[in-house]
């Protein structure tokens, strides 16, 4: 099997989709998702100095322990008064739990990104929606709700990193590269492949000068760095290209299915296998009602 058909563990692939679900977690105390929130925070880290491998580290680790504690993070801990210590403890453990089946990925758990503000792009790529499924001579197919830019490019970066390993790449060059592989959508409404299509020629041009108005937001050494890093995006000649490729691919797929398998899930799954209605001192009624109702499964 060639490398650029290596598929990742099955273990990895539910993963993914558990890392994918940050789209979608959303709390009182903050807008934007969870995703879209660490898409801006990296940025912020990046423009106030940190490096691409220590935000890599933070963002990744952020994500992974996400999977299970939702938006329950350092500052939430803080402010119900349990111990840094406990606090620390309670995020590792979330993160080693995430990645149990990937015995051999390591990361633990970072110190905490530096805060500031994030470039303008990040904040137009966060409110810049997808343009969903498109296709030349199609009706396009939209998904709601839809995901933004800095959902998606924040997905491929985590992404990226996990699927690193799996062909052999850099993960920093492959994170950094996949935070910033839409920069041109910050200035570019997203018409997805048909509107690209009929752009013709004038495509490439329009990507790249958007591209350029947006890295001018950048200092000097951090644009540098994004542009060497860019230089895998355009094949999949390369195991960095590779990792960036397959990351993009299956974010975009995975994105789909989410939406195709909640439309599936059926009563039964719903009720006994997730246990919507759990234990508790009240199962018993609780279980009672639904069949009284005609719910039960």
């Amino acid at each position: 099997m060639s490398a650029a058909a290596v598929a990742p563990p099955a273990a990895m692939l539910g993963l993914l989709r558990e890392l994918g679900e940050l789209k979608r977690i959303r709390s009182a105390a903050h807008q934007g998702s969870i995703a879209q929130r660490l898409f801006a925070a990296a940025w912020s880290a990046l423009v106030a100095g940190q490096s691409p491998m220590a935000v890599m580290r933070a963002t990744t680790a952020a994500a992974l322990a996400a999977t299970r504690l939702g938006d329950i993070d350092r500052t939430v801990l803080a402010e119900l008064a349990i111990p840094p210590a406990d606090a620390e403890a309670i995020l590792d453990r979330a993160l080693r739990e995430a990645t149990a089946e990937l015995p051999d990925f390591s990361l633990g758990m970072p110190e905490p990104l530096t805060t500031g503000t994030p470039p303008r792009f990040a904040t137009l790529l966060a409110r810049q929606p997808r343009a969903g499924v498109t296709c030349p001579g199609r009706p396009r197919l939209l998904l709601e709700p839809p995901e933004d830019h800095a959902e998606h490019c924040l997905m491929v970066a985590v992404y990226g990193v996990l699927l690193a390993p799996v062909y052999g790449a850099r993960p920093a060059p492959v994170f950094l590269a996949s935070l910033a592989h839409h920069l041109h959508n910050a200035l570019i409404p997203d018409s997805g492949f048909a509107g690209e299509v009929l752009l013709g020629e004038h495509l490439e041009p329009a990507f790249a000068r958007a591209t350029e108005h947006a890295m001018a937001e950048l200092p000097a050494p951090l644009a540098e760095a994004v542009r060497q890093a860019r230089t895998i995006l355009p094949d999949a000649g390369t195991a960095e290209g590779r990792a960036f490729h397959a990351a993009d691919t299956l974010d975009r797929v995975l994105q789909i299915e989410q939406h195709l398998r909640a439309g599936k899930a059926s009563m039964g799954y719903v009720l006994n296998d997730m246990a919507l209605v759990h234990e508790g001192p009240v199962k018993d009624f609780q279980d009672q009602l639904l069949a009284a109702v005609g719910l039960a499964a």
